[in-house]
């Protein structure tokens, strides 16, 4: 059962997980929450449980039948380090993404504190790129626990950007998104806090992804950004191949 997305930075998304809780500011209008609840709503088995966190251990080896190599968002409907996801488990998704070397698997969590805990316990096979989210200056201290992470890439994503990351520094990371929130309530994006932002990657060399400036209407204000689109991918590099 290989998930196509409309999500512009991969390809199929994979959810051995379902569910969530709210942990910073960036989490207020959740798309994830919005899409569990619908898909409550309509029957689905998978969300008979809402947006309460959910294991589904049947998907766990469900990438080994994809044959073709894809680019693979791991738990767009969830976190994988959500404390109320054992670890047995997450050994268990790391295991089948060691065991499928045709893909590249993209992990993204809020919760960095219990990577940085969890990581020297993985195994971190070269397709497996680890990220986390960056939406304002208050949680700048999660680039800090990516850092500590072996992974082939280290990527942040910027989306919900909601306010300006301030002074952030981006040594060590090697793919940056950059997005405004979309749907109901959206917030404002300002092109002010864009433009450092892309101006570390430069510095860095870290590929820059401008996904899109949402609002209610998203389709309606694109993704051009001085008139360009960036599109930009990270090249996974030999040096990048970390070890702890």
């Amino acid at each position: 059962m290989r998930n196509k997305t409309h999500i512009e930075w991969t390809e199929s998304t994979w959810n051995p997980v379902t569910g969530c809780s709210k942990v910073s500011a960036g989490c207020l209008n959740c798309y994830a929450e919005r899409l569990a609840k619908r898909l409550q709503s309509m029957g689905n088995p998978r969300y008979a449980n809402g947006f309460s966190v959910t294991l589904h251990e049947d998907l766990i080896d469900a990438p080994k039948s994809w044959k073709s190599p894809r680019l693979i968002f791991v738990n767009s409907m969830s976190d994988l380090f959500h404390e109320k996801v054992p670890f047995w488990f997450i050994k268990k998704v790391f295991d089948t993404m060691k065991e499928c070397p045709q893909h590249t698997f993209q992990i993204l969590t809020k919760r960095s504190e219990r990577l940085a805990e969890l990581a020297p316990k993985l195994h971190w096979a070269p397709n497996i790129w680890m990220g986390v989210s960056i939406e304002d200056k208050r949680v700048l201290y999660r680039i800090k626990d990516l850092l500590k992470v072996p992974a082939a890439v280290r990527f942040l994503s910027c989306e919900p950007l909601i306010d300006s990351c301030g002074d952030m520094k981006l040594d060590g990371i090697d793919w940056v998104i950059v997005g405004g929130e979309s749907g109901p309530g959206a917030r404002e994006m300002k092109v002010e806090w864009i433009r450092p932002i892309y101006r570390e990657c430069r510095r860095v060399k870290a590929a820059f992804f401008f996904k899109q400036w949402g609002g209610v209407r998203k389709h309606l204000t694109g993704r051009l950004l001085n008139k360009k689109i960036y599109s930009e991918m990270p090249v996974q590099k030999e040096e990048n191949n970390r070890n702890l």
